[in-house]
């Protein structure tokens, strides 16, 4: 018998099963079946017993978990210190590190291009500052993939840690510190092991999600970098191998279904939506015993070492000037890592205007001659107006289904909920080159590759997880005795969640909409297979262009996202404090 809130999040299941888990299945499928239609594993024997593909999985781990290692070293000293912090600080913080998150992928990548290049501007100014004799080849090379991989990565790393600290009561701490705890003692012994299951729960996140990479490593990467994401594209796009590049998928999905796994039972996958699990719920084999005492010992050894070092700190520099922030490692790391963030981008704008032919640092002269071939074009303009409409209808289409089952979920007594949460996630941690291929294969079948219709279902099932996700944080500060009041006089459970719970919640409502409208506007994955010929894309048309020849057109419309997408975000606030 279904409850009154599974008839809210019912629309959303419904839809991400014809949407997400039958293209996924269907395809998958395939990896067991040879051309005749019979079955067979001989393309999975092919995958292991061929080195190269072994080589290029092995490229896969590696990349993908030394970008889990990067984002999580420099992540967490950020999201701790936007934990410390007063709420103002925090948010002005915050702010900055959203930047690059709302800014388009591919602008982001082309700015590295213009920065990491031989004639880029890092290797220009170390020339010119005598560091270095000739320029470093930090484009095309694992360098390169890790510096773009994390630029990628990081701002989701901290807001993901940041949610879990939160949590975290700071008397804790103060407590540990009347006892005759230092701070670097408290810190290990207590907010480290509370504030680790977010810690795990973003690595998590970031190894998936690094799984499926393939834009960073064609931008940024030589050969040496190649990763499965890659080979299932060639293989769809150039050698029309549907089945083979189905059982690669299965292998690149079996490698993050392995990570939710171990994930699941260390830590429990109900922390990935902020949830503690009580020692009741917790599991005790061996594995999490050995864990459990092999951390509690490694704690305890970093906290009296950091013990040691404050009293070395203080007899330095004395108590009262060591305590003061500007001279904290902790702020000017944090700086340094919203700057390796947000700065990036801006080279694009000079670089826009250039009169050179190619992209290149310092820009030669002053033209507006790449503008004018953007607004000029037809095919940009088509592409740019098609980008906007599929966007719009996508964030709306999120709203409709993202909002109800979020209320549903932010309420008690609905049933299978970690199960359904688990789903309406699973979108954000799936390899992306997978649901696409897997969309395309259903929509060849049904006639809808190179519409904008198949666009907006493909990009609703990415961006509906962000309009759950950004609701239910905004149900969390929701007085639920308004809905009850409003039962009381009257009011049903729809007139209620119209007039009282959406008004309330109008500024959680507006950040849901351009998420899910930014998320949608910069998808590229999807838009590489369903749009097709003159029926293309914004994000689609850039990749084109950048794989063919990378000129200042690309800074121009790049400097144009970038504008275009601040002062979205900008006319969002405004309208919200009006409110």
């Amino acid at each position: 018998m279904l409850t009154s809130s599974s008839w809210w999040v019912a629309p959303l299941v419904v839809f991400l099963v014809v949407a997400f888990v039958y293209p996924v299945a269907q395809l998958l499928a395939l990896s067991v079946l040879n051309k005749q239609g019979e079955f067979t594993l001989d393309h999975f024997t092919r995958f292991f017993a061929t080195p190269v593909y072994l080589q290029v999985l092995v490229i896969t781990l590696k990349v993908a978990f030394w970008t889990t290692l990067l984002c999580v070293l420099a992540g967490y000293p950020v999201a701790y210190l936007l934990a410390r912090v007063s709420p103002g600080t925090r948010s002005a913080l915050v702010l900055w590190i959203l930047m690059p998150f709302w800014t388009s992928f591919l602008v982001r990548t082309f700015a590295w291009v213009v920065l990491l290049g031989r004639n880029g501007a890092i290797n220009r100014e170390l020339t010119a500052l005598g560091i270095i004799d000739e320029p470093m080849e930090l484009i095309y090379s694992f360098a390169g993939v890790m510096i773009g991989t994390t630029h990628a990565l990081l701002p989701m790393t901290v807001l993901t840690m940041l949610g879990a600290m939160q949590t975290i009561d700071h008397n804790l701490t103060k407590a540990a510190g009347t006892l005759g705890a230092r701070p670097g003692q408290a810190f290990w012994r207590v907010w480290f092991p509370l504030s680790a299951p977010g810690v795990a729960a973003s690595a998590l996140l970031v190894f998936a999600v690094g799984l499926g990479f393939f834009i960073t490593p064609i931008l940024l990467g030589s050969r040496k970098e190649t990763m499965i994401a890659q080979l299932i594209l060639f293989q769809v796009e150039e050698v029309l191998n549907w089945n083979f590049a189905a059982a690669m998928s299965l292998v690149l999905l079996a490698l993050t279904l392995a990570m939710f796994y171990l994930y699941d039972r260390i830590v429990g996958i109900s922390a990935l939506a902020g949830e503690r699990r009580d020692e009741s719920g917790a599991r005790q084999g061996l594995v999490n015993r050995v864990i459990g005492r092999g951390s509690t010992w490694l704690f305890n050894s970093f906290g009296e070492l950091s013990a040691q070092c404050s009293i070395l700190t203080d007899k330095l520099l004395g108590r009262r000037r060591a305590g003061r922030r500007w001279l904290s490692p902790l702020w000017w790391f944090s700086i340094a890592a919203i700057t390796f963030l947000v700065v990036p981008t801006f080279f694009l704008v000079p670089v826009s205007f250039s009169e050179g032919e190619f992209i290149e640092w310092p820009p030669r002269g002053f033209s507006l001659r790449w503008y004018e071939e953007y607004f000029g074009s037809s095919v940009w303009r088509d592409a740019t107006l098609r980008s906007l409409w599929v966007a719009v209808t996508t964030a709306f289409a999120s709203l409709a289904l993202g909002i109800p089952a979020a209320l549903a979920l932010s309420r008690p007594g609905l049933p299978a909920r970690s199960a359904i949460l688990a789903l309406i996630v699973s979108p954000l941690v799936l390899p992306h080159i997978i649901v696409a291929i897997g969309l395309f294969y259903v929509y060849a079948k049904i006639g809808l590759v190179g519409t904008s219709i198949g666009l907006v279902i493909g990009h609703t099932a990415f961006a509906v997880p962000y309009v759950v996700i950004t609701m239910m944080a905004a149900m969390k500060h929701y007085d639920q005795r308004l809905d009850h009041a409003a039962w009381s006089l009257g009011a049903t459970r729809l007139q209620t969640v119209w007039k009282v719970t959406l008004p309330v919640l109008r500024a959680g409502v507006l950040a849901a909409f351009v998420f899910a409208f930014v998320r949608s506007f910069d998808e590229l994955t999807v838009a590489l297979f369903i749009s097709t010929g003159e029926a293309t894309t914004l994000p689609k048309q850039m990749w084109s262009d950048a794989l063919l020849k990378i000129n200042p057109t690309l800074a121009a419309v790049s400097t144009c996202l970038l504008v275009f997408i601040t002062l979205t975000i900008v006319a969002a606030e405004y309208l919200n404090r009006r409110r």
